[in-house]
Order: C-alpha cells, then sequence, then structure tokens
C-alpha cells in the first residue's frame, strides 16, 4: 500500500478503484457477522470460493465476504448482484445448485427464497422483503457492500471525503456548528447532545495539552448487538468519525473500549486500523495535513458497569471499573485527569455523514428533538428477529408489525421493553407511541443503545422485572448503598411475589425503594436500573395485585402459583404428553383421557408446548 500524501492523492485512488470495478458484473456476497458464523455462514463462502474455482467461475465472478445484513432470522444468507437475488438459511449443499443455476443459468431456485409469513408470498429481491421496507439505512446499508478486510471497498464507497473536507476546508469551529446544526444527540443511552460534549472538551484546560477521544464499544445490554454489528462491518466509518472528532476537539490520542467478548469486531477493527495507517489516514500528519491522531484498542472484561463513563475510563486506565461522583464531569477531567470526550459507536459512525451531507439533510430525517436515525435490536416473541435501522419518530406499531412481521404463533402483542435491563416496559396501549428519546422518556422507559424486547400476551411482567432486577443486581458494582443494598431488597420482594409469599404493602414499597434509588445512586446506571420494576407497576399494577391477592400468575408463568391440567374435552388421549414428561407424571391409556400427577409435576410446561389441541390448561 502506498501511503497518501493529500487529499488528491485519496480521489485519485478512488478513481482507480471505480475504474477496475464493474457494477454490472456478477458478485456474490455472504454475510459472515458474529450471526452468520454461528449458523455456518463460514462454511457457505468457503463452498462458493471452492465451486466458482471448480467451475471455472473465479474470473468472472466476484465474492464478497461482508458484516451482518440485519435479518439475522434468515442467516445464512446469500446475495447475488447485481440483481440483489438472496436466499436464505443457505447451506454449502447448496451452493453448486446456487451456481449452475442462478449464477450460470439466471434461474430461481424457489425453495431457497424468503417466504413473507404474513402472505405466504416468496420473495426473490432483497429490497422487497418487508423486513427492509420501513427501514431507513444510513449507517448499516453499505456494510453489505464492503469487506472489512479491504479497506478499499470503503475507499471507494466515498470513505473519508468527509475528512478531507474537515481537515483541508473546515476550521474546527466550523465542524463543531456543523454538528450542533444538525441536532445529533449521543446513541449510547442518556442521548446527550453530542456537540455540548465535543465543545466541552475541546474548550476544557489541560495543562500539557493533552485530551481524548474515546469510542464507547462496551455494549453490555442482554440482546443489543448493534454496536458489535457496525465494528464488525463498517469499521472505517467509527474510524473516520473518530478523526475529525479529535480534529474537532484538538485531540491527538483515541481509544476504542470494546469488551473481549466481540473478537470478530476486535479483529476487524485491529485490521482497519492497521491499513488506515499504512493509507496515512491515521499517524502522523494524515493526509499531509500536519494534524497527528492515532486510535488504540482497549478490550474490556465484559462488567456491564464499564459502559458508565468514569467506570469505562477507570477500567482503560487499568483501575477497577467502578464510577465515580460526577462533581467534575469528564469532558473536563477524564482518562488520565486530561478533557476526554466520549461517544458510543454508532454516534460516531453518524458523524461523516454529517459532514458530507450537510446539517440542513440531517434535519430532514427524525422529529423535533430527535434528529436521524436509530439502529435497533428487535428481538424477542417476534417474527423477524434482526437489527433495524429507523428514522426516529416510527411508531411501535410499525416497528412491531410492519418490519417485525407480528407477533409468533399468532399471540397477542402485551409490552415492548426498551433501553436495556434498565429500561422500561411500554403496554400495548402505547403502540403507537413514536419512537424517540423524549417520548420513551415520558412512558417511562428509554431509548438506551437500542435494545428492543417485544413480548406476547404469555409474558408475565412480575417475573420479567425479576429477571431485569436479578441481572442488575449480579452487575451492580456494589460502591453505593442505593444500588447495591436497593436492587437487592427488590430482587428479595419480587422473587417474593413471583412465589406465592407477596404481601399486600410490597407494591409500595417497591415504589418507595425505586424512587430512592433513583434518586440516591452514584451513576447513572444504578439511576435506571428500578425502571423496569416502576414501569411494570404503573403499566401492569393488575399483574402484581393478581400474584399477591390471588396467588395468581395471569400469564401463567410462575411456576409457584400455576397447576397444569388436562381438559377432558380436548384430550384425544394421544400419549404425546405421556411420552415426553421428563418426570413420568401423566399418565393415561392411548385414546383416553390423561391425568396428571401434582406430586410429581415439576411445572416445566413442556406438555403445554406439545400438545397439538390445546388440551393441557394452567391455572
Amino acid at each position: 500500500m502506498k501511503k497518501l500524501g493529500s487529499a488528491v492523492e485519496l480521489e485519485q485512488l478512488r478513481k482507480k478503484i471505480a475504474s477496475q470495478r464493474d457494477p454490472k458484473r456478477t458478485c456474490i456476497v455472504t454475510s459472515v457477522g458474529t450471526c452468520g458464523l454461528a449458523r455456518g455462514a463460514a462454511g457457505v463462502a468457503q463452498a462458493i470460493s471452492a465451486e466458482l474455482k471448480k467451475d471455472g467461475l473465479n474470473g468472472s465472478v466476484d465474492l464478497r465476504t461482508t458484516g451482518c445484513h440485519g435479518f439475522c432470522e434468515i442467516e445464512p444468507v446469500v446475495v447475488i448482484y447485481p440483481k440483489r437475488i438472496v436466499y436464505q438459511h443457505v447451506t454449502p449443499a447448496d451452493v453448486p445448485e446456487i451456481i449452475s443455476e442462478t449464477v450460470s443459468k439466471g434461474k430461481i431456485i424457489t425453495r431457497l427464497l424468503y417466504t413473507n409469513p404474513a402472505t405466504g408470498r416468496k420473495i426473490v429481491r432483497e429490497q422487497t422483503i418487508p423486513f427492509y421496507g420501513k427501514q431507513y439505512r444510513l449507517l448499516t446499508d453499505s456494510i453489505r457492500f464492503i469487506d472489512p478486510h479491504n479497506i478499499e471497498d470503503y475507499i471507494a464507497l466515498g470513505g473519508y471525503s468527509a475528512l478531507c473536507k474537515v481537515l483541508f476546508d473546515m476550521h474546527p469551529e466550523e465542524v463543531l456548528d456543523e454538528i450542533s446544526r444538525s441536532g445529533l444527540r449521543g446513541r449510547g443511552g442518556a442521548g446527550f447532545p453530542t456537540f455540548r460534549k465535543w465543545e466541552s472538551a475541546r474548550n476544557a484546560p489541560s495543562y500539557d495539552g493533552i485530551r481524548y477521544v474515546i469510542c464507547n464499544a462496551d455494549e453490555g445490554d442482554p440482546g443489543a448487538y448493534m454496536d458489535r454489528s457496525l465494528l464488525e462491518g463498517n469499521p472505517h466509518s467509527v474510524i473516520e468519525g473518530m478523526i475529525i472528532g479529535a480534529y474537532t476537539m484538538g485531540s491527538h490520542h483515541g481509544y476504542v473500549y470494546v469488551r473481549n467478548e466481540y473478537p470478530l469486531a476486535v479483529e476487524n477493527l485491529r485490521i482497519a486500523l492497521d491499513q488506515a495507517r499504512q493509507y496515512g489516514l491515521l499517524g502522523r500528519n494524515i493526509l499531509g495535513s500536519n494534524f497527528d491522531f492515532d486510535i488504540k484498542i482497549s478490550r474490556g472484561g465484559g462488567a456491564f458497569i464499564c459502559g458508565e463513563s468514569t467506570a469505562l475510563m477507570a477500567s482503560l486506565e487499568g483501575r477497577i471499573g467502578e464510577p465515580r461522583p460526577k462533581h467534575i464531569h469528564t469532558a473536563l477531567k477524564g482518562l488520565y485527569g486530561r478533557p476526554t470526550n466520549l461517544n458510543n459507536v454508532e454516534t460516531w459512525a453518524n458523524v461523516p455523514l454529517i459532514i458530507n451531507r450537510g446539517a440542513k439533510w440531517y434535519t430532514t430525517i427524525g422529529t423535533e428533538g430527535s434528529k436521524g436515525t436509530k439502529i435497533f435490536s428487535l428481538v424477542g416473541k417476534i417474527n423477524n428477529t434482526g437489527l433495524v435501522e429507523v428514522p426516529m419518530g416510527i411508531t411501535l406499531r410499525e416497528m412491531v408489525y410492519d418490519i417485525g412481521g407480528g407477533i409468533r404463533g399468532g399471540k397477542k402483542f402485551k409490552a415492548v421493553q426498551t433501553g436495556g435491563p434498565s429500561g422500561g416496559c411500554i403496554p400495548e396501549s402505547l403502540i403507537d407511541l413514536p419512537i424517540d428519546f423524549d417520548r420513551l422518556a415520558e412512558s417511562g422507559s428509554m431509548m438506551g443503545s437500542g435494545g428492543m424486547i417485544v413480548m406476547d400476551e404469555g409474558t408475565c411482567m412480575v417475573d420479567m422485572a425479576r429477571y431485569f432486577v436479578k441481572f442488575l443486581t449480579e452487575e451492580s458494582c456494589g460502591k453505593c448503598v442505593p444500588c447495591r443494598e436497593g436492587l437487592d431488597r427488590m430482587l428479595d420482594i419480587l422473587t417474593d411475589i413471583t412465589e406465592g409469599r407477596g404481601k399486600k404493602e410490597d407494591i409500595e414499597l417497591l415504589e418507595e425503594l425505586g424512587d430512592v434509588i433513583k434518586e440516591a445512586s452514584l451513576c447513572g446506571l444504578g439511576g435506571t436500573a428500578p425502571n423496569p420494576v416502576l414501569s411494570t407497576i404503573r403499566y401492569f399494577r393488575d399483574e402484581y395485585e393478581a400474584h399477591i391477592t390471588d396467588r395468581r400468575c395471569p400469564a401463567g408463568v410462575c411456576k409457584a402459583l400455576i397447576t397444569f391440567t388436562v381438559d377432558a374435552v380436548n384430550c384425544t388421549g394421544c400419549r404425546v404428553c405421556a411420552r415426553e414428561c421428563p418426570q413420568g407424571a401423566i399418565s393415561g391409556e392411548k385414546k383416553e383421557i390423561h391425568f396428571i400427577d401434582q406430586g410429581k409435576c415439576i411445572k416445566c410446561g413442556l406438555c403445554r408446548d406439545l400438545c397439538k389441541f390445546d388440551a393441557v390448561l394452567v391455572s
């Protein structure tokens, strides 16, 4: 690789790469993000490479491996460009037919097509799959065109042109003004205006002139993987955003703090940083601009608390990852006592787009107080799971039904939990709520980093609150009393309620504890930890009362409060439940009504799951 010495040389390289690529040439793309690899995508990519070589097509057909395209539900995915024919659940055994029929003859293999669960219709083209229909993929769409191990793919799409614009055509104050007018808010949780953090870090005194910029990639929410996917699929967009931020704030030292459980993200980021240095896009005298900046990777141990800014910086310094009081903000005195700016992966990836296309364009997307798009990990009891990028202001209904394809098994939608374990549960009655920072906060939840867990009518909201509080209790650093002792006491009360020992005054006690923890905890994570409990009491108080007063779990989940019996009308005596019961608790002759021995039943629910005749009742 030749080191680039100017913006002109970068543009010449871009034109050279473009001239060597034919957009009409067949290219087979396989997504090999972590979700794809878990389902065997590496074997599919290897099989495609071998088959192209065997058939003598490796000189006329391109093969590209990319990060996740978002629709994790249908992995491993193969897309054939330029026609954008998409095949789902591909195995290595399918590859010879794909090459011989689709690539060589242009024939569609119907059995590998995606089927719309709502209509039963087979869909050929990637862009017509309803999952993508209402998305606005500003940050994620380019992933399908980029091999994260090849910087030239990013450059070919205009990569690092925003950096050139900033370094050679804009003063730092102009960049700050552009970010301010864009209305960009941090995507890591609190939604703090990005330009204010940049401005504070830029103007803060530093006795030796050193200031830092950090990318927070310590994504600890269960079920959330937006940042991991961006780092795996398009690491250069994050790197470019960080360099622009560093130029604006006068920083020459950057870190990406990423959890060690993300080995593919770490590896792809390491390769991207190495290639950026070799091209002169990182390091000393970037593109001949006299601006120096470099980035180091710091791998965290996976503690949830290290998503908090002061805990993250303590961990980065080699100390125990615990938060400290923010009498002085980290923008003024952060890492090693120097002014420090911290943004998460998604926030940094927005920056090059804003610089290239302008703040005015960016403000046309989203709502009054929340501009741009947001990436969510849409998971839970829903047909289409995956990463979705949508404009701020889209409603929960559109998310659940238009993009998510509705609830699995035709069940009724009950609630959605947003904002990670310390977020809140929003009920079905608010399904038309526009999603943005402010409306979610008004509803008792929050945006968080973008986790979104959909729940159906079979979900017990008291048990759900207990689950999240248990997670937070285990992940609390234990430094402050309100969080450490308060969450522990909350867990005891919730456990009592779900096991039939609840008392009438428990609901008020939970509310009081929640208010104290919110007010008195040391850090933001402790301050939001009671949200799952307070939001479920707010919207599902009747479920708490049923558990306590009636000793009944309406959703049929809490084992201590339910009993499984056989419906004599619906039971056909097929013996499936009796055969599969792990405790041998079900008896009955073939074609006769069965019986469940309550003394042996462990209430695992397997009989109910297996029964095709709805003959197992929960009361």
